[in-house]
């Protein structure tokens, strides 16, 4: 599988994303490939519609808690009844993989918690739950070797508790905004009133990763209940942006597809991470073909990422 989506997104890299969208005028966005939802937050902040898509459920999952959802927060009643027993085992696992990632009392921690969740009375508050039990398991896997000896035993109901306190409010911009876990290229069509497209590439990929041994994979695992799901998923996704490549041409004639379905879209905004696969003038050589480049955005993550980011504007 070669596109699970971003697992973490440094805050420098997002301010530069939020920089470069500042100077164009849009109302409403959609993003592909969305990744971690929190630049879809601060759009809220700026009164912008957004339809936040991701073929991962792992994704779909927080944006629909943190974007599409626009008041609904978990009651203490109800974060006690997700967390209650949270460490007692019942008669066997309902996902198994889990002790791929974790040991017997932390999988079946997190088993629980996917199972009390479900008991949830909305789409909303479930996805919240959720949200919050891949913060705890990110936090359980943040562990290794040499710190391990830190962590205090049987402690994860009280950080799920902590993390619920940091989780940020619903917000309400009046605007209808939304989730999917949609085909990219049908979510692109289908975007008949959008004014921006903000298309992050995903990173390519030329052979193939264990993509479920990272950490979108585990959150991946966990909510789909298991690990069966993964060739299925990439003989679906053959031949689409995300999909594993056979070579840099093959890359740059997805992302060319991808832009003629976008045609309709008045203006797009492409993020790109180049990482010595593809340089910044090869994609805009790409875009042009499809749409008149207006300007190229870039800095320099080197020190921190080893990268440099860029962002390629077009309107037509």
């Amino acid at each position: 599988m070669a596109y699970i989506a971003s697992a973490t997104f440094p805050n420098g890299w997002l301010n530069f994303e939020l920089s470069v969208l500042r100077r164009l005028q849009f109302s409403s966005i959609a993003l592909p490939f969305t990744g971690e939802p929190n630049i879809c937050l601060q759009l809220k902040r700026w009164r912008v519609r957004v339809a936040a898509n991701d073929p991962m459920t792992w994704s779909f999952t927080k944006a629909l808690a943190m974007v599409e959802n626009d008041s609904e927060k978990l009651s203490e009643a109800e974060i006690e009844s997700i967390i209650e027993d949270a460490y007692v085992p019942r008669e066997r696992l309902d996902n198994p993989t889990l002790l791929n990632w974790f040991n017997e009392t932390d999988a079946w921690w997190l088993d629980n918690v996917r199972f009390n969740a479900e008991r949830l009375a909305t789409p909303y508050k479930r996805a919240i739950a959720l949200t919050l039990g891949m913060m705890v398991g990110d936090y359980v896997l943040s562990f290794g070797e040499d710190n391990r000896q830190l962590r205090e035993p049987l402690s994860l109901s009280r950080v799920f508790r902590q993390l619920a306190e940091t989780l940020p409010f619903p917000s309400d911009n009046s605007l209808r905004s939304k989730a999917t876990n949609q085909d990219v290229r049908a979510f692109v069509a289908e975007r008949r009133h959008t004014d921006l497209l903000f298309l992050r590439l995903p990173a390519p990929v030329v052979q193939s990763p264990a993509s479920n041994q990272t950490i979108p994979g585990w959150r991946e695992e966990w909510l789909q209940g298991g690990g069966d799901f993964w060739n299925e998923l990439e003989r679906k996704r053959a031949g689409k942006l995300g999909s594993r490549v056979q070579s840099k041409q093959q890359y740059l004639e997805l992302i060319e597809d991808l832009l003629h379905t976008a045609a309709h879209i008045p203006a797009w905004a492409i993020a790109h991470m180049e990482n010595g696969f593809l340089a910044t003038e090869e994609l805009v050589e790409t875009v042009n073909r499809v749409r008149r480049v207006d300007a190229v955005y870039s800095k320099d993550f080197s020190d921190l990422l080893g990268v440099r980011a860029a962002i390629v504007t077009a309107s037509g």
